[in-house]
């Protein structure tokens, strides 16, 4: 009898995110900086769309910090169905964000005074913060459900606070943002 070694999930897992983690961003910078050429009326009202985004950034800031007090418990099934949501809504947002670039017009933030370079701040940290939110999660994910618990808890210390920065600063741009839309 023959024994064959398992297959190694990293030969198409760890390619994998890393065309995710660069096809992503990249599709969203090139609807960013070129709107016009995307430009399609989804019917969809423009005001919807940033709450939305918000109310699942809000949901996304809460399920972090409740997978962090379950983990904190030991409650590993109920830590991974909470993180998974995470994720889940996380990607909802990425699909209606790209939605809403080629469905609308860019809204330019009115503020003025010491809120402006705040409010710009916290966009342009939000933005760069957000490109390595994905990998790291697909990778925190990843080594989570093969069982590498040491790898994940590495991984997770650098992916958990840029996540959950990336998730309440989304609240925060639309807060700034909401009276301008």
């Amino acid at each position: 009898m023959t024994m064959t070694k398992p297959a190694n999930p990293d030969r198409w897992a760890l390619p994998l995110i890393l065309t995710l983690s660069i096809a992503v961003p990249l599709v969203v910078a090139v609807l960013i900086l070129f709107p016009d050429v995307f430009k399609a009326d989804l019917g969809i009202h423009p005001g919807t769309l940033p709450a939305f985004h918000a109310l699942l950034n809000g949901t996304t800031a809460v399920l972090l910090l409740a997978g962090l007090y379950l983990i904190s418990q030991r409650k590993i099934a109920a830590h991974r169905s909470v993180m998974m949501a995470a994720f889940g809504l996380s990607a909802v947002f990425l699909v209606s964000y790209v939605i809403s670039k080629i469905n609308a017009d860019p809204t330019p933030y009115g503020g003025e005074g010491w809120l402006r370079p705040l409010y710009f701040f916290i966009l342009i940290s939000h933005i760069l913060l957000s490109v390595p939110v994905l990998p790291l999660a697909m990778l925190a994910i990843f080594r989570g459900y093969t069982g590498e618990y040491g790898k994940h808890r590495r991984i997770v210390k650098y992916t958990f606070p840029i996540w959950l920065y990336v998730a309440v600063t989304g609240v925060l741009v639309y807060l700034f943002m909401q009276p301008y839309y």
